[in-house]
């Protein structure tokens, strides 16, 4: 007997992944939502949306993706793949205007060597940085892409 609930489930993630590319975030990590707004000021075109790693979106693509709820990184769901850490910033990068696109090079790079940066950076990004105390105020196009 085919369990109700799983094919909701399918349906919703289905429904979540028509709205590619995606970005995680730690909502309440001050890096990251700094992360957010400056990509939003450099982006070539309005095509990412964003969701909170917390939130009720972020924990089903998490779970869809059979990802570590507890995974306290960026990622980046494009082409019904999902890219975590220094993999998600240098394809993030893809998507901005200017010079930031050639950061994709560094890619060639193996992860295991890129994600030694990127995860000195996240241990201490709350100690650095701090958390948010509120929400960034978005402009009304933005605001629309915020999922979750």
């Amino acid at each position: 007997m085919q369990d109700p609930e799983a094919g909701n489930t399918l349906k919703e993630v289905q429904n979540i992944l028509t709205q590619q590319p995606i970005l995680l975030f730690d909502g309440e990590c001050a890096l990251c939502n700094k992360l957010v707004l400056f990509y939003l000021k450099r982006e070539k075109h309005s095509k990412l949306n964003f969701a909170p790693l917390s939130s009720e979106t972020g924990q089903t693509l998490l779970s869809y993706f059979e990802i570590d709820t507890n995974t306290d990184s960026i990622i980046l769901i494009k082409n019904h793949d999902a890219f975590i850490k220094s993999c998600a910033v240098l394809r993030l990068c893809l998507y901005m205007r200017g010079l930031w696109p050639l950061m994709a090079i560094f890619l060639i790079i193996p992860p295991f060597i890129r994600n030694i940066p990127y995860d000195i950076i996240a241990k201490r990004r709350v100690k650095w940085f701090g958390r948010n105390a509120n929400c960034a105020l978005l402009q009304e196009q933005d605001q629309k892409r915020f999922i979750g």
